[in-house]
């Protein structure tokens, strides 16, 4: 059975809203690239990177395969996003599960590495009732 969640700190405050915001710069990140992709000057600057970048076959294909891996990846980047922030705010488990592998997703790109190190302290993992 799991036991009440210790009283929390105030630096456990912030954390849902960090996630929230990465939220937002994923999904502000699909609708600039949606508009890229709509415009046809866009279109033709992606043509022109994949030509300069080496594909030499169906550019069209090229293009095509290229969006659909950005708007999977953004839309997935989201959604943990999203689903890490509502699992921090509500305080289960599941939330911190989720802003872990978010962190360390994150953390590639160095951004991650606090976020990540600060949710693996024992203090954060026992206010979301994680041992």
């Amino acid at each position: 059975m799991r036991q009440p969640a210790p009283k929390s700190s105030s630096a456990l405050r912030w954390l849902p809203y960090l996630f929230a915001a990465g939220a937002v710069f994923w999904l502000v990140e699909l609708t600039r690239f949606g508009a890229y992709l709509s415009a046809p000057t866009g279109r033709e600057v992606l043509r022109q990177t994949l030509m300069e970048s080496g594909v030499t076959t169906n550019l069209n294909a090229a293009l095509a395969g290229e969006s659909v891996m950005v708007f999977f990846f953004g839309f997935s980047a989201a959604a943990l996003h999203g689903a890490a922030y509502y699992g921090l705010k509500s305080r289960k488990d599941w939330g911190w599960i989720t802003a872990v592998i978010v962190s360390a997703g994150w953390s590639i790109v160095v951004v991650g590495i606090p976020v990540l190190v600060f949710l693996l302290r024992r203090s954060t993992r026992e206010a979301y009732g994680i041992s």
